[in-house]
């Protein structure tokens, strides 16, 4: 059998390699450490790697002459190149996806990575979309940044070290906005947007953190990076602080102008993130979708997910289907009847589509089952996805009409892992057929 790793370390030495491949290997990571180029262009080529590491400490022209070489031989698979050092003074590079500065914890670059993964996928899927709807006459724009100022969100106490690094980020051309309060923080983020949230965490890191937190529990929010920047972090590592939703730790001991820069490339890479979301969630909203639902057709989704399935291998990437039925319970059969059951579909559609990943294609394939396809996805994930938007739902309240109560809707699922495209139209077959025996 042959060995795989997940990540690809490019370093000729262990002075960030040793410990980096040690942690990420206890994360789940598993790594393999490249010498020289000759070596990290065989590891990507034999193994099933899915994100390169490359210590500029070795050079910053010569990394960049390599993350641009690995790219073209992961082609038509998209991977992302974190690099690690530099310096502040280097300038910013598009042969890297993000810049963090040495030293680096592993739970942080874990955290960046499947960030910088999933972009990766969601970018490889709007190509597909690209061609899907080509053939249908309707073209997609390729994702491209906006070319504004990069817009940082400056959360804390107006100190003399904060006000001296949103100093630092003005001169760089960022436009800077000042909150005092976690209140007035939130008020900004919910009304304006923003590529990369700097907390001042002065001697205690309860608010900040605290904000980094509820980030994470917002959908709109969840992907903008924070970098905390603080004195100390009394009673808790820089470990947990990344564990809790912090993507960078900076001191006021670090100068100004590389804390600046660190939180400018999270801004910069952030930006194209958000480019490449905002592409897909656009090409969701076409003429040609369900009416009732705003979902892929079944026969578009047909014609796409050919696509897909060809694209699996090619990229060595797994993709599962999931299937969901409405389940028949007396609700349902009553809702029907009245004719509330279709007037729940719209709400229905829109619910799903929010909760779906960006990357993932959802279809009504009948009047009361649902199709998903997962790119990048295992069977096991696949199914707890699937299990997890039905269990939303199953807690949503449908109206069932003047002088009736309520309905909720469950589902029986069905999940499956694609592997021979040819055999696209079975795998999807054999989803519906687990979905109809109640999964």
């Amino acid at each position: 059998m042959v060995p795989q790793a997940r990540l690809l370390i490019a370093a000729r030495t262990d002075g960030m390699a040793g410990p980096l491949s040690e942690g990420m290997d206890q994360l789940g990571w598993r790594t393999i450490t490249a010498r020289g180029p000759y070596a990290a262009e065989a590891a990507l080529q034999d193994l099933g790697v899915q994100a390169v590491v490359v210590d500029l400490s070795d050079g910053i022209e010569e990394a960049e002459a390599l993350a641009r070489k690995l790219r073209l031989l992961a082609a038509p698979r998209r991977i992302p190149v974190l690099a690690i050092g530099g310096g502040s003074g280097a300038k910013a590079s598009e042969a890297f996806d993000l810049r963090l500065a040495d030293p680096v914890y592993p739970a942080q670059v874990a955290m960046r990575l499947e960030s910088l993964v999933r972009t990766c996928v969601a970018e490889e899927e709007y190509r597909l979309r690209q061609e899907t709807f080509g053939l249908m006459g309707v073209g997609l724009d390729d994702p491209e940044p906006s070319l504004a100022p990069l817009r940082l969100l400056a959360v804390g106490d107006p100190t003399p070290q904060f006000l001296g690094l949103s100093n630092c980020l003005e001169a760089a051309g960022a436009e800077v906005v000042g909150a005092f309060t976690s209140y007035t923080a939130f008020d900004f983020l919910h009304e304006s947007d923003f590529d990369t949230v700097v907390l001042w965490g002065g001697d205690a890191a309860d608010s900040a953190m605290a904000i980094a937190g509820g980030m994470r529990r917002n959908s709109r929010l969840y992907h903008i990076p924070c970098l905390l920047y603080m004195k100390t972090l009394g009673g808790m590592t820089a470990a947990e602080a990344y564990a809790r939703g912090i993507s960078d730790v900076a001191s006021p001991e670090t100068p100004e102008p590389e804390t600046a820069w660190r939180a400018l490339e999270l801004a910069r890479s952030y930006r194209r993130q958000a480019a490449i979301r905002a592409a897909l969630e656009t090409a969701r909203t076409l003429r040609f979708m369900d009416p009732e639902t705003g979902l892929f057709t079944r026969e578009l989704f047909s014609q796409h997910l050919g696509r897909l399935a060809s694209a699996a291998p090619a990229r060595n990437r797994p993709l599962s289907l999931c299937v969901l039925r409405v389940r028949e319970t007396e609700e349902v059969v009553e809702a029907r009847r009245s004719g509330w059951l279709d007037k729940a579909f719209p709400q229905l559609g829109s619910m799903v589509s929010r909760l779906i990943r960006v990357e993932d294609t959802a279809a009504r394939l009948g009047p009361e089952h649902f199709a998903i396809a997962l790119p990048a996805t295992p069977e096991a994930a696949a199914r707890v996805a699937a299990d997890r938007i039905a269990a939303v739902i199953s807690r949503t309240a449908f109206d069932g009409g003047d002088g009736r109560r309520p309905f909720i809707l469950e589902f029986d699922i069905g999940a499956v892992e694609v592997g021979n495209p040819a055999h696209i139209d079975a795998a999807l077959e054999a989803a519906a057929e687990m979905a109809r025996s109640g999964g």
